[in-house]
């Protein structure tokens, strides 16, 4: 006999008896449904009957009234049915039942689902033949089945651990081939940014910028005032930017000739997660045509680690740009999380994962 069991959701359960259970004053769902009660949260714990099934008992803190139309209809005497174990189960349509999250043993398998509790409620067909209904919650999932080969047990990807590590070579050939290739950039040419900004939103603003070339030489590394934030506390304590620092930087608008010329000059712009970047610095454009310009130049070292890791090192789950040089054993220069340090951290990334992306 099972001395515990382990539900979809993740909590255990134990095992007691009936006798256990009437002292703790649980409730089973037979006395629930008498009641017009039904359960918000888990089982509290379980038992085991001789036919194999299980019947589960409920913490009477918490349950909550049922809903009218489970068990009251004006112009119908509500019928119900006793089962062998002696529990008392109620008639209801199909589409009340699915409302309620139960389903047919047939549905429930169809989900791959197997049931291990007794019906909570039936319906009758037009021959007077009984459809039963289980509750899906305390329903078992099967385990699903591998996409390719269909044999064994899914692992990653949908696939089982033979299917996936086929896989994952063939991806890994691929990926290495990609990243080995020649692309003959010109290093003057290709340019790395980041932003530190008020907070995560578009409508926060930039407080400093920093770019470099592929040589290393900084092009720009900046404060900057925002025009409107006075504060910015959260994300203070992640970059190190006060408003007293800022005081006396220029504005942006101040900046945004310089930077348009700058990347008017440049064939490929990179950044690590360049989406949020990209979200803020557009806004120095003033027309969409612009916009999808620099869009087109731009490119995203965090995506290009993930595919990276993901050929290489499928357990690891993180991809920060700190995860990033961890792993390729690349140095910090400087303060981590500054505009300047993170720049420089891209372009060696960059360069780990393409080592033939530049000019000879």
């Amino acid at each position: 006999m099972k001395t515990d069991m382990k539900l979809r959701s993740g909590a255990t359960i134990p095992h007691i008896t009936y006798s256990d259970a009437e002292k703790k004053n649980y409730l089973t769902r037979n006395i629930l449904n008498k009641m017009h009660l039904m359960p918000v949260g888990d089982p509290a714990a379980f038992d085991e009957n001789e036919d194999g099934s299980i019947t589960y008992f409920f913490d009477p803190t918490r349950v909550v009234e049922a809903p009218p139309e489970m068990w009251y209809a004006p112009t119908q005497k509500s019928e119900t049915m006793e089962l062998e174990s002696g529990a008392v189960i109620s008639r209801m349509s199909t589409k009340r039942a699915a409302s309620c999250g139960y389903y047919t043993q047939e549905r429930l398998s169809q989900m791959n689902y197997d049931v291990i509790e007794e019906p909570v409620a039936y319906t009758l067909r037009n021959d007077k033949s009984i459809i039963y209904f289980y509750d899906k919650k305390t329903a078992v999932r099967r385990p699903l089945m591998c996409v390719q080969c269909g044999k064994e047990i899914r692992y990653r990807r949908k696939l089982c651990q033979g299917c996936f590590a086929q896989d994952l070579a063939v991806r890994r050939a691929e990926g290495d081939l990609y990243r080995s290739e020649h692309y003959h950039m010109s290093r003057d040419r290709v340019l790395f940014f980041d932003l530190e900004l008020t907070g995560v939103y578009e409508h926060d603003e930039i407080l400093s910028i920093s770019i470099t070339d592929g040589n290393g030489k900084i092009v720009m590394n900046t404060l900057v005032k925002p025009a409107h934030k006075k504060k910015w506390k959260q994300t203070e304590k992640i970059h190190g930017i006060t408003p007293e620092m800022v005081a006396d930087a220029p504005l942006l608008d101040d900046l945004i000739p310089t930077i348009k010329e700058i990347f008017a000059n440049a064939d490929v712009l990179i950044a690590y997660g360049v989406s949020t970047d990209y979200s803020h610095i557009k806004y120095i454009y003033d027309t969409q045509a612009e916009r999808d310009a620099l869009h087109r130049k731009t490119r995203c070292a965090a995506l290009e680690f993930v595919r990276y890791r993901s050929e290489h090192y499928p357990d690891m789950v993180h991809a920060s740009l700190s995860d990033a040089m961890a792993l390729l054993e690349i140095e910090w220069d400087g303060v981590a999380h500054t505009s300047i340090a993170d720049t420089v951290g891209c372009a060696k990334v960059w360069e780990k994962l393409f080592p033939n992306y530049y000019e000879a």
